[in-house]
């Protein structure tokens, strides 16, 4: 099957990015993050879009972003958090190595606190965050190979869990 070799999927703030870079270093291939891609290709910040546009013209953005890197991308990709939300991304992502990283309320919260640039975070980050999880953690699961633990680790303990998990060595 062509496409990536690794993808990323998980909640907001869970090291998406930071794994998914040191994935790619470890495995000699390319890094690729869907939420990048949206913000060049519209010139904007994902907040931005939400305030300006609502959730479901981001949402539609960001599947077509994500079938392209899909059908495009040889390395490791991350996906944004919602990501999994549509059914044809879920669709697309059977047969491909997926790792679903995951972490409980309290990793979140520390990792994530306030931040702005979160926009589903805005109001009561923990409240936030335990109801996007609840519409959210089965649909990891569902399209996830392996689920590796983030909490208490370093990127560099996670990165190795993935590729343990997912039995993929160094290139």
């Amino acid at each position: 099957m062509s496409g990536p070799l690794l993808v990323l999927v998980g909640p907001m703030g869970v090291g998406k990015s930071t794994v998914g870079q040191l994935l790619a270093e470890r495995l000699g291939v390319g890094y690729r993050d869907t939420d990048d891609d949206i913000v060049t290709g519209q010139g904007r910040t994902i907040a931005d879009i939400f305030v300006e546009d609502g959730e479901s013209a981001f949402r539609a953005i960001e599947k077509q972003a994500v079938h392209r890197a899909l059908a495009e991308h040889e390395g490791v990709l991350a996906l944004g958090g919602g990501a999994v939300l549509d059914a044809g991304t879920r669709a697309l992502l059977a047969g491909h190595q997926v790792v679903y990283l995951s972490m409980d309320v309290e990793e979140a919260v520390k990792r994530t606190g306030l931040n702005a640039a979160r926009p589903l975070l805005a109001v009561n980050p923990r409240k936030q965050w335990r109801e996007l999880m609840e519409a959210r953690r089965h649909l990891y699961e569902e399209v996830a190979t392996a689920v590796v633990p983030t909490d208490g680790r370093t990127p560099e303990e996670v990165t190795q869990a993935a590729l343990d998990a997912v039995e993929l060595k160094k290139a």
